[in-house]
């Protein structure tokens, strides 16, 4: 039981850094209907951004979070007016290729500015230490991460669902014309909405950190698994992408406790079945 509880722990706080990462994407795909592959991009500038802030400036962990946020959608802004705006309603081979040019980019000048070594984020003592569950030591920034996810999950549900802001967005998605011509700045929805996906994948970036270190090539090396928990939740699901995130991150720790050496096999396998079972995924909606 013991062995059970910590396997479960370890995987809701890796299936919650997944869910802050990931969930940006689910917005762009699903909402705004964009194949964003330069996701993960924005999310290492975060981190390298909160690196620097506190490794080269010192500054404190809360004032790296912010600064690594406001500074990723400030260099996303132009991003999204002169290349992004572009590839709105374009073919989803486009929107790749462009996405996919845009990260090769970002991974070069990462290399070139800040060389190609690990980079770190150091925690405040707060969250350094373990913080003792009764059956067991769990790592103060798991718990950090949980709670990150959680507060994320909230506030996105009730932007989207329960505000003026998103009974815009979703017009504009369904009928962009339509929502224009009743007042609607669509433009300006499809900015905002990608600077929210943007700071999301920023602040996921950070938090995630400990478990998805950040090196020059994290958005390369991670843009499947970003794929993958949007495609298994369901483009533009809140609760399916929680839910998606939560089912494969204890699968894949449970794989990583039980039988090492076969790396993310049992993740892979497990998506596989799911899209067969599920093709639209696990809460997804009809085109």
């Amino acid at each position: 039981m013991q062995t059970v509880l910590s396997v479960g722990i370890d995987a809701l706080a890796y299936g919650m850094v997944l869910f802050v990462i990931s969930i940006g994407l689910s917005v762009t795909m699903g909402l705004m209907r964009v194949v964003n592959l330069a996701h993960g991009a924005f999310a290492m500038i975060g981190g390298y951004i909160a690196s620097y802030a506190t490794q080269t400036l010192g500054f404190g962990y809360g004032v790296a979070i912010l600064a690594a946020v406001v500074g990723t959608i400030i260099i996303a802004i132009p991003v999204e007016r002169f290349l992004y705006r572009r590839i709105y309603g374009a073919p989803e081979l486009t929107q790749v290729l462009m996405t996919i040019g845009i990260t090769f980019c970002v991974i070069g000048i990462a290399n070139y500015v800040f060389g190609p070594t690990l980079k770190t984020i150091p925690l405040p003592e707060t969250l350094r230490g373990p913080v003792d569950l009764g059956f067991r030591s769990i790592a103060a920034h798991k718990l950090f991460a949980i709670a990150c996810g959680v507060a994320v999950a909230g506030a996105l549900w009730y932007l989207i669902e329960r505000t003026s802001f998103g009974v815009k967005l979703r017009a504009s998605v369904d009928n962009a014309a339509m929502a224009a011509s009743l007042g609607v700045r669509t433009r300006i929805v499809y900015a905002v909405s990608f600077a929210v996906a943007v700071g999301l994948a920023a602040f996921g970036g950070i938090v995630g950190a400990e478990l998805l270190p950040i090196e020059p090539y994290y958005a390369l090396r991670y843009m499947v698994t970003f794929l993958v928990v949007v495609s298994v939740g369901g483009a533009g699901s809140i609760p399916g992408a929680l839910l998606a995130c939560l089912l494969l991150g204890a699968i894949d720790t449970t794989g990583r406790y039980l039988l090492p050496e076969y790396g993310e096999f049992f993740f892979y396998l497990a998506v596989i079945a799911i899209v067969c079972v599920f093709p639209r995924g696990l809460l997804g909606r009809r085109s």
